[in-house]
């Protein structure tokens, strides 16, 4: 064990665990502003209770987000000081404007929109819900920015041994981020409609109150997490295509394809250990042809095996690390440009293969929901558990996107969109601490979270639970909401 990898244990547990949180609420924020809007022009009742249950939902899994999320900026003073040392120019620029929409926009309108029902007209408290879920989604865009600039350089020059802005324009319209946006933001979609069909399948068989309410949910949230499956395809292979270009070990590795194919084959499934880099005694199933055409928009072209990238990577970037008293036992050793393959080929399976299967109950719920909602108790469990779905999609995405990027923290560029010559392995990121200082603060972090996730669980299991009734106000002797509208 040492000071690496303990400070990779800890921002891969507390980032995965925050990014739970982050579609759910991306997603949800949108949808409660159209439920919303959709009570400001009709008056109709049943939008009003969609917005006050799943809008309270939405406040509690905000809430958990932001006490997770500020730990995640902390940790690149705590744990990985050099790296904000070498990329603080220009890394700090999307974060601060993450940090200012997120906290003072965000934070500014989710407040209005929590006080101002009985305070502020109708239009006025929308325009907060409206303001509320697009500085939401500004947000995602900032975070993303500045993780593509990781995976990808540009905007910068190269002075004095660090990379220095020259235009965060170029941050903001990298490739890179351009392409993950709109897939990110497709599975907190994905999450958002799952989550609603869940929640709203468990109401009806339970015969709750207000079943018109259900039934409206179920049917939006249907419709949202088939689009949204749609666009996940449609930008997944986009994505793909750009990292086949800046990035060809990670999608070698994620193929486990360890010589060069040409045509080349998609592996659906490996039998036998993808550990070694040979792929010796490795058997796949495999469509041919396939990666080919994932890789290039054709049959036939070449796709680079693991085999023949890391000689090309050794030439590039050099067969050792430097010898630097700060890399520990790595200084001077051989560098080993091959990502973990278990964790890249699997991690990528089991991403497309989580989504598949949402996307597969989706287009079910949608078919089986057209005229009625189905009987018995086998389709409500099943909404429940396909909620968890794509939430799995998600985190094997981004553990196979970081972890397939090793032995970088920030790649370097062969494409030629972007900045050659700057990169930093993860090795020389670290901070100059101790194991115990680091496994102290890993086990405090771990040990909070889960009780974060408790108390999470606990308020949305309860307020699922109480339905409408829990979050709407009690009728008055006429019958009519006691409400201010």
């Amino acid at each position: 064990m040492d000071v690496l990898d303990v400070a990779r244990w800890q921002f891969g547990i507390t980032t995965v665990y925050h990014f739970l949180m982050v579609p759910l609420t991306i997603g949800l924020s949108l949808l409660v502003a159209i439920m919303q809007t959709a009570w400001v022009r009709t008056d109709n009742p049943k939008y009003l209770a969609m917005t006050k249950f799943w809008g309270k939902l939405l406040l509690i899994n905000f809430a958990m987000g932001v006490v997770t999320g500020i730990v995640q900026e902390f940790q690149f003073g705590m744990a990985w000081s050099e790296y904000s040392r070498f990329v603080g120019d220009v890394f700090g620029a999307p974060l601060a404007m993450e940090g200012l929409v997120a906290f003072f926009v965000e934070s500014t309108f989710l407040g209005l929109w929590i006080f101002g029902w009985d305070k502020l007209p109708k239009k006025v408290h929308l325009a907060c819900a409206w303001a509320f879920s697009l500085a939401t989604q500004a947000s995602a865009l900032f975070i993303i920015a500045a993780n593509s600039w990781m995976q990808h350089p540009v905007g910068i020059v190269f002075e004095d041994g660090k990379p220095r802005l020259t235009s965060i324009w170029a941050v903001l319209t990298n490739n890179t981020a351009l392409a993950a946006f709109p897939h990110t933001i497709a599975g907190a979609f994905a999450v958002a409609g799952t989550f609603l069909v869940g929640i709203s399948a468990w109401h009806l068989w339970k015969k709750s109150d207000r079943e018109e309410v259900w039934k409206g949910s179920l049917k939006f949230g249907t419709w949202v997490g088939v689009v949204a499956f749609a666009v996940l395809a449609i930008t997944g292979d986009v994505q793909g295509k750009l990292m086949f270009e800046q990035q060809p070990m990670k999608m070698a590795a994620a193929e486990a394809l360890c010589h060069t194919e040409q045509p080349a084959s998609f592996s659906v499934f490996a039998i036998g250990d993808v550990r070694r880099p040979d792929c010796e005694n490795v058997k796949s199933i495999t469509v041919p042809a396939l990666l080919s055409f994932l890789a290039h928009n054709d049959l036939t072209s070449e796709v680079k095996g693991i085999e023949d990238l890391v000689p090309l990577y050794q030439e590039k970037y050099g067969t050792n690390y430097p010898v630097d008293e700060r890399l520990g036992d790595l200084s001077g050793k051989p560098i080993d440009y091959t990502p973990v393959l278990p964790v890249t080929y699997w991690g990528f399976r089991l991403m497309i293969g989580f989504g598949a299967i949402a996307a597969g109950f989706g287009l079910l719920a949608l078919w089986l929901t057209r005229k009625r909602v189905p009987q018995g108790r086998w389709f409500p469990l099943a909404a429940l558990a396909s909620i968890a779905t794509p939430f799995l999609a998600n985190s094997f995405g981004w553990i196979f996107t970081e972890m397939g990027r090793q032995p970088f923290v920030v790649v370097p560029n062969p494409n030629p969109s972007g900045v050659d010559g700057v990169w930093m392995y993860t090795a020389q990121a670290v901070s100059a601490s101790t194991v115990g200082e680091i496994l102290t603060s890993l086990i405090a972090l771990t040990l909070t979270y889960g009780a974060l996730a408790c108390v999470e669980v606990y308020l949305i299991r309860k307020y699922v639970r109480g339905g409408i009734a829990g979050v709407m106000p009690a009728k008055t002797t006429d019958g009519t909401l006691a409400f201010a509208y």
